[in-house]
């Protein structure tokens, strides 16, 4: 149900610190125009733990909208509270979303019987579901057997897998037939090559349609070609997470001018290293002068 590239939306916010809407928009647009297969905001890239709950309605409400149809639309909507999950779930479900994607509870790191009836319940609701496998911020990992359980339900459709593992991605394909995306944009070549059917991208909001590119290069096979726009695009991959992600990618879509660089605290604008040595490979990919 969802193969290809999926782009991690970044959340614009205007100098004052509110959501641009308008700019929220214009990525939306551009990122149809250069070809993904779907969208996904209000996840971590979104920075979701800092907008308001009338705030990420609103803005899978507008990703929506603007989508049109064009391309699928994951809205993240999870949490470290099932209810909390349920309640933004049924939000987008409302707003005709193709999907979810569910990120593993953080900070309470529940066992796997819990994390089976978290993801259980949220499927309950009907809008498909896409797991989401990040240990190194949810502090617990979805084992590979609670994976191959969940897979049972209809409405579980995918996971995203950023836990830095391509072994993994056998073991989940071993154990059961449910779609994997890298959650990771340096592993989405090798992830691909032993079964993974597209990624959840950061980069692409900064270079869409190069990584889309490459992700059609790997689904056909053609591990040379997409070898080459790997390396081609491996510092980009490598310093969109040299400061916490996103503070890199926003800062790169500034100096593109697609949006304002502005953040919400805890997070915070990058120091001038991962500043000078962004601008840099912008550069060097002849994305800016």
């Amino acid at each position: 149900m969802f193969t290809g590239t999926y782009t991690a939306l970044v959340t614009p916010f205007n100098r004052d610190g509110s959501v641009d809407y308008g700019k929220l928009r214009e990525l939306v647009d551009w990122q149809v125009s250069s070809g993904v297969d779907g969208v996904v905001p209000v996840g971590t890239t979104g920075e979701s733990p800092t907008l308001e709950y009338d705030e990420h309605h609103q803005v899978v409400e507008e990703v929506a909208k603007t989508a049109a149809g064009r391309v699928k639309v994951i809205a993240g909507t999870g949490g470290n509270s099932t209810a909390e999950a349920v309640m933004l779930t049924r939000e987008a479900l409302a707003q005709g979303v193709d999907g979810t994607l569910q990120v593993c509870p953080y900070y309470n790191k529940p066992n796997q019987e819990g994390l089976y009836r978290h993801f259980s319940v949220v499927a309950d609701l009907g809008l498909p579901v896409v797991l989401y496998n990040i240990p190194g911020r949810s502090g617990r990992e979805i084992a590979v057997e609670t994976v191959a359980r969940l897979s049972r339900h209809g409405k579980i459709v995918a996971i995203k897998e950023a836990g830095g593992s391509v072994e993994r991605v056998s073991a989940i394909l071993d154990a059961c037939d449910l779609t994997v995306l890298s959650g990771d944009d340096m592993l989405t070549l090798p992830m691909m090559s032993v079964g993974a059917q597209g990624v959840v991208s950061v980069a692409s909001n900064i270079v869409p349609a190069m990584v889309v590119e490459l992700v059609r290069a790997a689904t056909r096979g053609d591990l040379a070609a997409a070898g080459c726009l790997h390396a081609r695009l491996y510092r980009l991959f490598r310093d969109l997470f040299i400061d916490t992600n996103p503070v890199p990618v926003k800062c790169a879509l500034a100096m593109l001018g697609r949006i304002e660089e502005v953040y919400r605290l805890p997070l915070c604008e990058t120091g001038d290293k991962v500043r000078g040595q962004v601008r840099q490979t912008l550069r060097e990919l002849q994305l800016i002068d």
